[in-house]
């Protein structure tokens, strides 16, 4: 139809589909404004939403506790290594003493009766002890710690576990909100694309098309494009559902247009010729023709040939003579191309 419209009429028709384009443009941010949103409707959901409070802090506060005991112990610990560490060092040094005492000395008869042998042993008696008394701090120290990393693994497994149930809760209310998003997200996803197909079966062609066609844009975008992130996985389902629906009513009435254009066709070819011009329009014939096939059953017709005169296929006319200088021209041209007088009844030459 191109070559047959004005040309401000095309710039208009150009200008109008930027029209539809920035409608389409600001409809598809307000809807991504409007679903982005949506989430808000629902409260976001915690771990600490599921948990036994009362139990939790419980639980929590004897792994605190069991901490700082293994803290203290193994302080403890180091303290009591060390202890006996000296005392070990202190026996050792005490009995090479002793030792080499022994070894220079002068023995009485009666060992017991020597004050200083008697005073050395207990010295050494006196070291072992504290040897002994840091060794028992150690293995003390040792079992404090033992246990309470027992009941520290025990606490923990008993927190583990309630966590463990809480986030089986917490994951299944969150499968569940999803859904529910997703669902208000179709809610209005779903009626736009409805309304759209509905505008496009009545109202593309009206005086308001590029609206329409914007929202049409929009609709189809919202719906296959935005829907897309936000969709569970289950989701595409809906998507593949929705577009094979969509598929077959679209080509269903597609099949359904062509035949009523077909028959409406074979019911145009049988009316007179004069009838048949006057009920095509002036642009659509003008349409036809600048695409090289005939206006009234629109098959491919070689309009350069000037010995035709008469669609081969339907036997419309397609050029007549002018009634005026009888100059031959298009038998749907108002106006004559030679003369410029009007287009009246035709006359053979």
């Amino acid at each position: 139809m191109g070559k047959s419209l004005r040309l401000s009429e095309k710039w208009f028709r150009r200008g109008l589909w930027l029209v539809a384009a920035i409608f389409a443009f600001f409809l598809i941010n307000l809807g991504g404004t409007v679903v982005n949103d949506l989430p808000k409707v629902e409260k976001s959901l915690e771990l600490s939403d599921f948990l036994d409070q009362k139990t939790s802090q419980a639980l929590n506060s004897n792994l605190k506790t069991h901490e700082q005991t293994i803290s203290t112990a193994k302080a403890a610990l180091e303290q009591a290594e060390l202890q006996l560490e000296t005392a070990q060092k202190n026996s050792w040094a005490a009995q090479a003493t002793f030792n080499n005492w022994l070894a220079t000395r002068q023995a009485t008869q009666q060992a017991s009766q020597d004050p200083e042998l008697i005073a050395r042993t207990k010295a050494l008696e006196v070291l072992k002890d504290k040897e002994r008394a840091a060794d028992s701090a150690i293995e003390k120290q040792n079992q404090i710690i033992l246990d309470a990393n027992q009941s520290y693994d025990k606490t923990r497994r008993a927190l583990d576990e309630l966590e463990s149930v809480a986030q089986s809760q917490l994951n299944k209310e969150n499968r569940s909100l999803e859904l529910r998003v997703f669902l208000y997200r179709l809610a209005l996803t779903l009626p736009l694309l409805a309304l759209a197909g509905w505008l496009f079966a009545k109202k593309r062609n009206s005086s308001y098309w590029p609206f329409v066609w914007g929202y049409i844009g929009f609709a189809l975008f919202a719906f296959f494009v935005e829907l897309v992130p936000y969709m569970p996985s289950y989701g595409g389902y809906v998507r593949y559902t929705v577009g094979v629906l969509l598929t077959a009513i679209i080509g269903r009435q597609a099949i359904v247009a062509l035949n009523r254009y077909l028959e409406k066709q074979k019911l145009a070819e049988q009316l007179p010729d004069q009838q048949r011009r006057q009920e095509l329009s002036y642009d659509t014939a003008l349409s036809r023709l600048a695409k090289g096939v005939c206006p009234g059953c629109e098959r491919a017709v070689d309009l350069k040939n000037p010995d035709i005169d008469y669609c081969p296929h339907c036997g419309i006319s397609l050029f007549d003579h002018c009634h005026a200088c009888t100059t031959r021209k298009s038998a749907f041209a108002k106006y004559c191309h030679a003369c410029g007088e009007g287009a009246g009844v035709k006359d053979k030459p």
